[in-house]
């Protein structure tokens, strides 16, 4: 994207405000109190860090523009033609690197996701559609662990709620993996399927709904959890788990007492493993929480996700009569349900990823320009 004079003068401002909390943030960082706070330190050196290469592109641009004034403030009284040809063709060079670096500047400033280097923690639950509902939460699980296992990411499950025909009423599962968070961030939001259940004896095809959250994990330096603030409880696993499940209180229940918020895993054999896991889902969720106190956005996001799973809220459609996946937001329809269903998510990440460029890239156009 290229910007027009006036644009470049509104640029030229943001510089200004850049520059005074680049240095601001460096004399924050000296000070003695902040370097004792592991949590502060760690933050103001994230941002801090974050701003240097916009530093050197704007200091670049300032040099640029600075060489070409001392130019253009020289040719008229130059009268040697040769070195004033010289100097206006140096002009002109400059002016092309100029217009590099203001592009380089502008994808800099371009709007960046502060969750892109999280893993995620998705959580999927039958809607509408009862056991046709949970059938379909096994196959979006096995989905979205397809497409994880061609991105080389790993797999964690938290927690799980089965039943007696193989499906979830929920399940909900840890991603981890370089670049996790900035494609399933798409995926929040009613899915809904179309298709003969294995149940109905007639034929007819039914309409069931799964919601799916996603979460970004949450780092310890987020924030603190205080052991007098949860109240834990064991107690015996139920479902299918073998006797040994069935025997021991190895199931976990965790609550928050501070927020009220309770989770709970019962997977896993040991109680530790138990604990630690839904401490994993505890956390993502007081950092959904803390995101709505500080920005007012990602709860409202996750609670528009999650919507009340009825079959109009929809993100995407799977329609197995007719082989096709539509995706709503972008009106963009696949035939090739089986591939999707094993993993192949490409193409709608492609085209998720292109629209949030554009949606970026006009909202910077126009506060760079008003």
């Amino acid at each position: 994207m290229t910007f027009s004079t006036v644009s470049l003068k509104n640029m030229e401002k943001k510089f200004n405000s850049i520059e005074k909390r680049f240095f601001e943030l460096e004399e924050i960082l000296a000070k003695p109190e902040v370097i004792k706070d592991l949590n502060k330190y760690q933050g103001y050196r994230k941002e801090y860090a974050s701003l240097f290469p916009l530093i050197s592109q704007i200091r670049e641009y300032q040099k640029i523009k600075k060489e070409i004034a001392n130019l253009e403030e020289m040719i008229p009284d130059e009268k040697d033609k040769e070195l004033k040809e010289l100097a206006e063709n140096e002009i002109i060079s400059l002016k092309e690197k100029l217009k590099q670096v203001v592009d380089g500047i502008n994808l800099l400033l371009a709007p960046t996701d502060p969750l892109s280097d999280r893993n995620v923690i998705l959580e999927i639950r039958a809607g509408a559609g009862g056991e046709e509902a949970a059938l379909f939460v096994s196959d979006l699980y096995r989905m979205y662990a397809r497409y994880a296992e061609k991105k080389g990411w790993r797999i964690e499950l938290l927690s799980t709620h089965s039943t007696d025909y193989g499906g979830f009423k929920e399940i909900i599962f840890l991603i981890q993996g370089k670049g996790v968070w900035n494609d399933f961030k798409y995926e929040g939001g009613v899915h809904r399927v179309q298709r003969v259940p294995v149940t109905e004896a007639s034929g007819r095809i039914h309409t069931s709904t799964c919601s799916v959250a996603v979460l970004p994990e949450a780092e310890e330096v987020d924030f603190e959890i205080k052991p007098e603030d949860l109240r834990i409880d064991t107690f015996r696993a139920s479902g299918k788990g073998g006797q040994h499940l069935q025997k021991t209180d190895s199931a976990v229940r965790i609550t928050h007492l501070p927020t009220g918020l309770v989770v709970q895993s019962q997977d896993e054999r040991s109680q530790w493993q138990n604990k630690n896991k839904a401490l994993k889902i505890l956390r993502a969720r007081l950092l959904a929480q803390k995101r709505e106190e500080q920005e007012k956005s990602l709860s409202r996001d996750r609670k528009i996700q999650i919507g009340t799973m009825e079959r109009a809220e929809k993100i995407r459609t799977y329609n197995f009569p007719q082989n096709r996946v539509t995706d709503h937001r972008i009106g963009i329809t696949l035939y090739k349900l089986k591939e999707i269903l094993d993993g192949e998510l490409e193409p709608f990440f492609a085209a998720l990823k292109k629209e949030e460029m554009l949606a970026n890239e006009n909202k910077l156009y126009a506060e760079t320009s008003s």
